[in-house]
């Protein structure tokens, strides 16, 4: 079953319970088939899932940590600068508003969409997400609405209800998203003081469910 498909029924679920903390169904707590992942969500655009139950004979995968690749080898291109993506922006260059760390996360998403490929499985099969963020240089914090336009790049972009694709931001502009995945991975994002390589904004690390 595809993640596509599981966030239907996980929605049809809450919807029809309505009971806050608790997911009860034909008059006993809810308890996902033993092959069987439900993510839950709330409303037909959310951008994460509230959690995710897994049967117990789920075959599921869990990523090591990744961050960017250093893509940009322009000349005077500085330690963070060297995890912009090229080949989404050409020369290194970031078009309005694009932060650095906007760019890194695409970069790392990229990367991880490479690793679950690899692994047999696609971005619609992730079903929870762990994401740590440095400040960039200069900044006081992490900058969690660049990683969050990253992120909607590559998940949460469809309405659930129509299954249309939603536009998404890229820095100042309205785009369609790169990759249209109706996946709401459970997540949560952390500020690190020092990321393990110089430069690096953001680590991702992913767990994801084989279709059956």
């Amino acid at each position: 079953m595809k993640n596509r498909t599981k966030v239907v029924v996980a929605v049809a679920v809450t919807a029809a319970v309505a009971v806050p903390g608790t997911a009860v169904a034909a008059g006993k707590l809810f308890e996902p088939k033993p092959t069987e992942s439900f993510s839950f969500v709330t409303g037909d655009t959310p951008s994460i899932a509230d959690g995710v139950a897994f049967g117990k004979n789920v075959a599921w995968y869990k990523s090591s940590g990744l961050g960017p690749s250093a893509m940009n080898t322009a000349s005077g291109a500085g330690a963070e600068e060297r995890y912009i993506p090229t080949d989404v922006f050409p020369g290194g260059v970031l078009p309005a508003g694009v932060t650095i760390t906007e760019a890194q996360g695409i970069n790392v998403l990229m990367r991880i969409g490479e690793n679950l490929e690899r692994a047999g499985l696609s971005y619609d099969d992730v079903v929870s997400m762990r994401v740590f963020l440095q400040n960039p240089a200069g900044q006081e914090k992490m900058d969690f609405a660049g990683w969050n336009r990253a992120y909607r790049q590559f998940f949460a972009n469809t309405n659930l209800a129509t299954g249309k694709p939603i536009d998404v931001q890229l820095g100042s502009a309205t785009t369609a998203p790169m990759v249209v995945n109706a996946a709401r991975p459970s997540r949560f994002a952390l500020e690190i003081e020092n990321l393990p390589v110089n430069g690096w904004l953001v680590e991702v690390e992913v767990d994801a469910v084989y279709p059956k």
